[in-house]
Order: structure tokens, then sequence, then C-alpha cells
């Protein structure tokens, strides 16, 4: 019992919920405030996310945006072969709340869709980062990657915009 207490206080003292969850959060993902923010990735302030490695980058939503959309129903993407531009939509998530447009981070032609959204597109709110990608772009202007955040100014920008 009071080791039950000591961890509820130390829980409210930490500003962490006790409440149980039905979704499980990675054992090593430590969200600050109310999302996960990975290192390595660029952050647009539309909440889109890209991570480049070789001569493609991958697009998807962040934690955060899957989180206020709520649970993900239905995806719409561009084909293969499409040019997508920074800041311009490439398509749209719908939720049960809400359809919402998804804009890239930066400008390319897309090289690859991810297929296995259209069976299961709640894979954008289980696995933001990994399995729930939306599309690899081979990028037209690299250094588009520079006006992008990082892990730090994102998380700082997410809690200016809550609020926090």
């Amino acid at each position: 019992m009071a080791m039950r207490m000591w961890a509820s206080s130390t829980a409210n003292a930490l500003k962490l919920s006790t409440a149980i969850r039905p979704q499980f959060s990675p054992a090593f993902s430590l969200s600050r405030c109310f999302s996960t923010v990975l290192e390595g990735f660029k952050y647009a302030n539309s909440h889109e996310w890209v991570k480049h490695e070789g001569p493609v980058a991958a697009v998807g939503i962040t934690d955060h945006a899957q989180d206020h959309l709520g649970e993900v129903v239905f995806v719409e993407l561009p084909d293969a072969g499409s040019v997508v531009s920074q800041g311009k939509s490439f398509g749209n998530v719908e939720s049960v709340k809400a359809t919402s447009d998804v804009n890239s981070p930066i400008s390319g032609e897309v090289v690859e869709v991810n297929s296995k959204l259209s069976e299961t597109p709640g894979l954008i709110n289980s696995s933001p980062y990994e399995d729930g990608w939306m599309i690899k772009v081979k990028p037209s202007n690299p250094s588009e990657l520079e006006s992008l955040m990082g892990s730090k100014e994102y998380t700082k920008f997410c809690e200016e915009e809550a609020g926090h």
C-alpha cells in the first residue's frame, strides 16, 4: 500500500498519468507531455515527419497528430511517380473525428506508397513512425530539410501550441 501511494505521488509530481490506457506505449519511449517525438527525424509545423535515409525520405504524420485525430479509418495517398511539393497537400487521413489534409514536408517524386495503409489505416495510430509511414520521396531539393524542426524544436512547438 505504501509503495502504491509513493508511486502515485511520484507520478503526480512528474505529471505522469496513472490511469490505465487501452493502448500500450513502447517501453523505450518516454513521452514529454502528450506524445512521442523521435530523434533523427525532421518535423513540419503541420505535424508531419520526414526521415531522410540514403536517396529517399520516408514521410508520415506525427504521434501528436494521430493522437489529435483519433482512430484513423481511411487514408488517401498519391500514386508512385507523383510529384509532391513542400507545404502542399499530397493526401488525406480520415478519422472517426474528421478528415485532414496531409502536407509534404519536402518536395520530390513519390517512389513508394505504403500499401498496407489501404487495408490497415490504424497503423498510423499504433505505429506512426514505423509501420504507419505514408510515402517515400526522392527529394528534389534536400536543403528543404534544413527548414524543418528537429525533435527538441518540435517538442517545444507542440507544447507552445497546446499552451503549456
